[in-house]
């Protein structure tokens, strides 16, 4: 530099304090495999023909969220089943303090109560009580952030959904993908708590639902009937809970002497009925609420036929081509043009049921 005169500042000398300037590109095999992996990612939703400058600046905006943030980026935690999580919280100690605000039942007055031991469902086993209680706990629990096995929920969650083999950052715009409606997924999680991932976490690891939950998300990235997916989710998570307060499925928690699988199946057989009516009826975002309280009232004047129908879905799905889960790898919709999850506010919920949408 010559004598006299100052030096130009260049671009790096312009980033504002507190923000971290990005890593300097891969120099090892690891992360490498890292960028061609989301550059070469498939997008379900967007259109086969899509040019390729759409679909680089997509992958490159993914590629960008997965190197921001703590160090989680190229990691590989395990992936959880839903068994796993289940036996976590069989004996996580801070899901007691929940147990003495649960509403597992709703409770009758005059001559509703006795209409409703004449007439109403069955009583469930007192034995069930247990299993029964650990589900309003968990929809009472929030998201913790110190806790791994809630951490490697959503990070399952995600891999199973979108196809990627590593860790993405707790935060971000990447969540969107999966249909969460802002950085940070444990926001949406108000209306059911934890078992609203719970709920989910079964669907895409299950053996026997895992291709129809693929989909289903191929579905919620359509171009024109596309929604959130995990907001949807929720949803209907809650709407198998309060089929479960109304003591609706005590019949068949009695039958089989179990309430958690009676529990979630019914939750991925109502989230099949949405899809299939979603699909063949050419639904949009503008039908949500509608198509939700439809739902509800199905759930709760015959569950048996919901139930039925998941049956015929599974099985009609075990007639196709299983999909490859190492391989697969959907499209993904742009963030930017994700529409937001609308119309389903004047559900009736219980105060911790309530799902606070967008």
């Amino acid at each position: 530099m010559r004598p006299g005169k100052r030096r130009r500042r260049s671009d790096k000398d312009n980033i504002p304090p507190g923000i971290r300037k990005l890593p300097s590109p891969p120099t090892t095999l690891e992360q490498a495999q890292m960028e061609w992996d989301l550059v070469e990612t498939v997008q379900p939703g967007l259109p086969i023909r899509a040019s390729f400058p759409t679909r680089f600046l997509f992958n490159k905006m993914l590629l960008i969220d997965f190197l921001k943030g703590s160090g989680q980026a190229g990691s590989r935690s395990p992936l959880i089943t839903f068994q796993d999580a289940i036996r976590h919280f069989q004996t996580a100690s801070y899901l007691e303090q929940h147990m003495s605000h649960i509403k597992p039942t709703v409770k009758h007055r005059g001559m509703a109560a006795v209409t409703h031991k004449l007439f109403g469902p069955p009583q469930m086993n007192s034995s069930l009580h247990l299993e029964r209680n650990l589900i309003f706990a968990l929809a009472l629990c929030m998201f913790k952030n110190d806790e791994t096995m809630h951490n490697q929920v959503l990070q399952t969650i995600y891999k199973k959904l979108t196809g990627t083999k590593l860790d993405c950052p707790r935060y971000g715009n990447h969540w969107e993908l999966i249909g969460f409606q802002g950085l940070d997924p444990a926001t949406d999680l108000r209306g059911c708590g934890f078992l609203g991932l719970l709920t989910t976490l079964y669907l895409v690891t299950d053996q026997r639902t895992h291709a129809l939950a693929l989909d289903i998300y191929k579905l919620s990235q359509h171009e024109t009937q596309n929604f959130p997916f995990s907001i949807m989710s929720i949803n209907i998570t809650r709407i198998a809970l309060q089929t479960l307060r109304e003591e609706k499925l005590n019949k068949p928690c009695n039958r089989r002497r179990q309430v958690l699988n009676v529990f979630v199946e019914f939750y991925a057989a109502i989230f099949v009925h949405v899809y299939q009516v979603w699909k063949h009826q050419h639904k949009t975002i503008s039908d949500s609420g509608f198509v939700l309280r439809e739902a509800e009232k199905l759930a709760k004047k015959r569950p048996r036929d919901l139930h039925r129908n998941l049956e015929r879905a599974l099985a009609d799905r075990q007639g196709l081509i299983k999909v490859d889960e190492d391989n697969f790898s959907p499209k993904a919709k742009q963030p930017d043009i994700l529409d937001k999850f609308a119309g389903v506010c004047d559900l009736q919920v219980d105060e911790e049921e309530e799902v606070h949408l967008v």
